[in-house]
């Protein structure tokens, strides 16, 4: 079974000095759905948001509500 990725790549501005590496989010999807939004710094898993959290239909674009944008942390 495999799943399907998308990437949406953004410049992280807050990394450490030692590190280079983009944020990078991958969409997860099953069957259609998307299930998970992975976001990756480089090839490393950092964190894994649900796509129905006010910060996963942000970073999806699925949000009209200014004030769940503007509390989203991306």
């Amino acid at each position: 079974m495999s799943d399907n990725t998308t990437t949406e790549t953004t410049t992280d501005t807050t990394a450490p000095a030692e590190t280079h590496e983009e944020l990078s989010y991958h969409a997860v999807e099953k069957d259609g759905k998307i299930t998970a939004i992975w976001e990756m710094r480089g090839r490393k898993h950092v964190r894994t948001i649900d796509p129905r959290s006010a910060e996963g239909k942000h970073l999806l674009g699925h949000t009209d509500n200014p004030e769940t944008v503007q509390n989203a942390t991306v």
